[in-house]
């Protein structure tokens, strides 16, 4: 009795933070009261399911607030990703879309950045889009001029889209003119994700591009993730914003890596 009563509260403790991480990620940023309020627990124990989460690298506690962060392992929530750099991403999609022609058929990826496209390439029509992102899917579902290809698989809620073998073996089927992914973070000039079914997925997309554009912003030059997908020599077209430090955008180009230096909107520009 003493055991199943021990792992029923184990249990029970591990619903609680992982429902509080998902909170977090979410919003972005929580107060630790309002997280003992909401979950009927006391401050104790929500710093107790705090440090448990800060350990594993999901969150950081800083004076009574808790923030929601991507590690080497767990990738940050679609919601609290879509939040984050938004003039970069935007500087990034007018940048991509300046390489997309009309009559191409072009994969994009589950990244808050290649949402981004989705306003511009409307203008870009006909063309043939294949996407796991279920955002892009509900954003292009209505245009009369662009043929949607919806790849389906397991659903992961963290990322909005569908990842995995079957997935995979959707995209086996198919070669597009151009792949436009991001990545999570860039160790050692190659693109690293927290989750091998993303890598999978991303591989499976490249492969079946003519032609491979990664768009980035800065930040992914100062993050770590566990598995590798892809060197960024492997790719046709890399596109930075405005932000990425000097020695990254010269490096690559001594690679031999076309590197486009995505500037900001007008009302935005701060340098460069």
């Amino acid at each position: 009795m003493k055991d199943s009563a021990a792992e029923g509260r184990l249990s029970r403790q591990r619903e609680r933070q992982r429902a509080i991480a998902a909170d977090v990620m979410a919003d972005g940023s929580m107060r630790i009261e309002a997280i003992a309020e909401k979950y009927g627990i006391s401050l104790m124990t929500a710093h107790r399911d705090l440090d448990a989460l800060v350990a594993r690298g999901i969150v950081r506690k800083t004076r009574g607030v808790v923030t929601a962060t991507s590690s080497s392992l767990v990738e940050a929530s679609y919601l609290f990703r879509r939040g984050r750099q938004q003039a970069e991403k935007a500087a990034l999609a007018r940048a991509a879309c300046a390489l997309i022609e009309p009559g191409h058929s072009v994969i994009l990826d589950d990244s808050t950045t290649t949402l981004h496209l989705t306003s511009l390439i409307t203008g870009k029509t006909p063309l043939t889009v294949i996407t796991n992102f279920l955002p892009i899917v509900e954003e292009l579902s209505g245009e009369p001029d662009i043929t949607l290809i919806s790849l389906g698989g397991t659903y992961y809620s963290w990322a909005n889209s569908f990842l995995g073998h079957m997935t995979v073996a959707a995209l086996r089927d198919l070669r597009a003119d151009i792949a436009v992914i991001s990545t999570s973070a860039i160790t050692d000039d190659i693109c690293f994700h927290q989750t091998q079914e993303t890598v999978d997925t991303k591989r499976a997309m490249l492969d079946s591009a003519a032609t491979r554009l990664l768009i980035v912003d800065h930040t992914k030059f100062q993050r770590r993730a566990l598995h590798a997908l892809a060197p960024l020599t492997e790719f046709d077209h890399v596109i930075v914003d405005w932000n990425t430090p000097d020695e990254h955008v010269d490096r690559l180009r001594r690679a031999g890596v076309a590197v486009t230096v995505a500037q900001p909107a007008p009302r935005t520009r701060d340098r460069r």
